[in-house]
């Protein structure tokens, strides 16, 4: 009786539903198996500049309703114009500064994300 491990097709993993290419995965080892990844870099904008953003919203929405108001009091006969005018211009101002400002996070956000080749010295840690 011949024994099965002459048999190169024959592997005890194997039910019959195998093809080549995952005989031959099984039965090979892990190339990078003893490797690990190093931790990912936090590239986040630092927490200072959050603030600062938050804040220049806040600024933009005051600023933009209080040119509203002022517009809103010019153009119309009552008061009702006036508190439309700072609702829209608020909003206006807040939303532009939250543009810009989250441009400038990302912006930040990427610049700390990428180590550059040209660098001499050691990239910043924070």
């Amino acid at each position: 009786m011949e024994s099965n491990d002459s048999n190169p097709e024959s592997d005890p993993l194997d039910d019959g539903t195998m093809t080549a290419i995952e005989r031959a995965q099984a039965n090979s080892p892990m190339p990078f198996e003893g490797l690990t990844a190093p931790a990912p870099i936090d590239s986040s904008p630092p927490e200072p500049a959050r603030w600062l953003a938050f804040a220049g919203v806040l600024i933009g929405g005051l600023l933009g309703g209080l040119i509203g108001y002022g517009v809103g009091d010019l153009m119309g006969g009552t008061d009702i114009w006036s508190a439309v005018g700072a609702l829209i211009g608020g909003v206006f101002g807040a939303v532009g500064v939250g543009v810009i400002a989250q441009l400038t996070l990302r912006a930040m956000n990427e610049w700390n994300a990428v180590n550059h080749p040209e660098a001499t010295g050691p990239q910043k840690k924070r």
